[in-house]
């Protein structure tokens, strides 16, 4: 189930960000977590959407921006243009939390392999070092 108790991953969003289509920004949602009603309506509609295996249409519409690349002597490539896609940004907050939510289950269930360092919390840089460090000991 959804759970929005990890109101870190709406304190990390800068509120300067910019908002997809459904132009609320993140210092709105900031606003939000603080009263636990709206909260609970969150989760609702997110646990709503797990549980009938549908994902809502509204989430599935996305601004698309293109901005031309800085000192191209001609835009007339496409590798000119940088496009920017931003989502709505109630779907954004539900996926990070269910994203947060699936990683740390697969990793406690050590359904992820031990050695797999790429891209999991709490696994850093570092970590691949003494990894490899000790693989080389072990030689």
């Amino acid at each position: 189930m959804f759970n929005l108790a990890q109101n870190s991953t709406i304190i990390k969003y800068n509120d300067l960000s910019t908002p997809g289509p459904d132009h609320i920004f993140w210092k709105c949602f900031k606003a939000i977590s603080k009263d636990k009603r709206c909260l609970i309506n969150i989760v609702n509609i997110a646990n709503v959407c797990i549980n009938i295996v549908h994902w809502l249409s509204h989430f599935k519409i996305s601004l698309y921006i293109i901005i031309p690349k800085h000192n191209k002597v001609t835009y007339d490539s496409l590798k000119a243009f940088c496009p920017i896609v931003l989502p709505n940004t109630l779907e954004k907050l539900i996926e990070k939390v269910i994203s947060k939510r699936l990683q740390f289950q697969s990793i406690s269930n050590n359904f992820i392999h031990p050695n797999q360092l790429g891209g999991l919390k709490q696994h850093l840089t570092i970590d691949t070092g003494i990894f490899l460090t000790h693989l080389i000991h072990l030689r």
